[in-house]
């Protein structure tokens, strides 16, 4: 297996899988492309806001991963968020998940960022993987508030 990171010409084996991964566990909001994939091409030319990978069994994409960073002063600098991780269903169960977690943990590392962070659905199979990668629960719970209508 080989992790790569993304650039431009990933831009439509990413679209698919990100449709893969609604139908797999439903967003909040339904999937989009004429937002996302702007929103994509900027990620991709701009590593300050984020990083995108792609993991390839043989020559087909078998699952992604997107880390997005912030800015916090309760955590003591820059952050990184597991914005997206997605493995095919033919391609699970294979440790592609575990890799793409290291590679968050590396990736972020080498941007400076001083934690990683992710958010996962009650009742998603991933939590004990996640779990066992070393990532906790607390006691906080995320709340949002859409700034664009």
């Amino acid at each position: 297996m080989r992790l790569l990171p993304a650039g431009p010409d990933q831009l439509e084996a990413l679209l698919a899988m990100m449709r893969e991964l609604q139908v797999d566990d439903p967003w909040e909001e339904p999937f989009d492309e004429e937002i996302l994939r702007p929103n994509l091409e900027r990620l991709l030319g701009d590593p300050t806001i984020g990083l995108a990978f792609v993991a390839f069994e043989g020559d087909e994409a078998a699952g992604y991963l997107v880390v997005c960073f912030d800015y916090s002063l309760e955590y003591r600098g820059k952050g990184a968020w597991v914005d997206e991780l997605f493995v095919k269903a033919a391609h699970r169960g294979r440790g592609i998940g575990t890799q793409l977690l290291d590679l968050a943990e590396d990736a972020s590392r080498r941007a400076g960022a001083k934690v990683l962070h992710l958010e996962v659905n009650r009742g998603n199979p991933a939590r004990e993987l996640y779990r066992r990668r070393g990532f906790s629960e607390h006691q906080r719970f995320l709340m949002t508030k859409r700034l664009d209508g």
